[in-house]
């Protein structure tokens, strides 16, 4: 298959949507990272999907929409807490958890009675929903395991040969995958955090709670009610260990094991803030502490980049847990496999 890489021109966005509606794959921008997107309806045009990213069947597919009139059909009840953050955070990076209806194919639910629903504010992919005529369920257009893409060359480095089109809308702004929240009950919890954090959630709702894996691995067997949950997500092919504590403690040991990797004949490098002297080694920047939306943007970029070198061991700056720092350490922490070293 030859993978046609096309700017989203109003006539190549309809060509795009003529493709979903006859039941193929196409990826396309996001503000938040680069989706694979079918229609929702269809369980063979999605289960293209798993097999283009090679995505275990029990990691459940977010649905996207681009107005609000097109959710009655998909659910088979609205809660009135996820009407309130539809009002406040749509069209933008969130993600709600909706009882199902029959329209959803059993294949974008991975078997749950629920299914997570979002409307993207990125304008290419509204106008790609549109022009389709249907729901599309989307991942991330990667290889299952690599890290988000975040750019149309990210999208074409993992599946070239495997999708017939991407649509190349430039970098994404967020850079990491929506908040994913289940409003259903009295209280939202956040089952994935992201771009919509817990601090703008609480404004709205007067409170919120962090589902317990988001910092920690889930158990063998335990069922998923949300993507990016299961699995270790985010992996580049280094090592990969996250350090935690007092700044001066962190460099130094962030510099200790780099040269000592380095004498092994390894290939180390460091995720680290640029404010922070680490005397030459290489570092890929994080940015600023005081700006982890900087973290964000970059985090995929950067543990792409970890492959691209060859590197062997990647030795990672913690970043703070306030705001969208939060899903930083979410998506590093899956990358890692939760390997963090607290330097008190």
């Amino acid at each position: 298959m030859d993978t046609k890489v096309l700017k989203p021109t109003d006539e190549n966005i309809r060509y795009a949507g003529c493709l979903i509606a006859n039941g193929r794959l196409v990826a396309f921008p996001t503000e938040t990272v680069y989706g694979l997107g079918a229609d929702a309806r269809n369980g063979e045009a999605v289960s293209a999907i798993f097999q283009a990213k090679g995505r275990p069947g029990d990691n459940p597919l977010i649905v996207h929409v681009s107005t609000a009139e097109e959710i009655p059909p998909l659910v088979s009840e609205i809660p009135e807490g996820a009407r309130l953050l539809m009002e406040h955070f749509w069209p933008g990076p969130m993600t709600l958890i909706f009882p199902r209806s029959e329209l959803i194919s059993d294949e974008v639910t991975a078997g749950l009675d629920t299914v997570g629903i979002r409307m993207p504010s990125n304008p290419v992919a509204r106008e790609l929903i549109r022009w389709s005529g249907c729901p599309i369920a989307a991942p991330s257009a990667n290889r299952s395991g690599r890290p988000s893409p975040t750019t149309a060359a990210h999208v074409y480095e993992d599946l070239n040969g495997r999708i017939p089109v991407i649509l190349d809308g430039g970098p994404c702004e967020v850079g990491l995958e929506s908040t994913v929240i289940d409003a259903r009950g009295s209280v939202p919890v956040i089952l994935r955090p992201g771009g919509i954090t817990p601090e703008m959630i609480r404004a709205v709702t007067g409170d919120v709670r962090l589902d317990e894996h988001i910092m920690a691995p889930v158990a063998e067997g335990e069922r998923v009610r949300s993507p990016g949950m299961k699995y270790r997500h985010y992996a580049p092919k280094a090592k990969t260990v996250i350090f935690d504590g007092i700044t001066p403690k962190v460099i130094d040991e962030i510099c200790r094991r780099y040269d000592a990797e380095q004498n092994r004949g390894g290939s180390p490098a460091i995720l680290g803030f640029e404010t922070h002297n680490y005397g030459g080694r290489k570092v890929l920047s994080l940015g600023v502490p005081e700006h982890p939306d900087e973290a964000a943007a970059r985090l995929f970029a950067a543990l792409r980049e970890l492959d691209t070198e060859g590197r062997t061991l990647a030795l990672c700056e913690a970043v703070g847990l306030e705001g969208i720092g939060l899903a930083v350490m979410n998506r590093m922490g899956r990358a890692a496999a939760f390997d963090i070293v607290r330097l008190e």
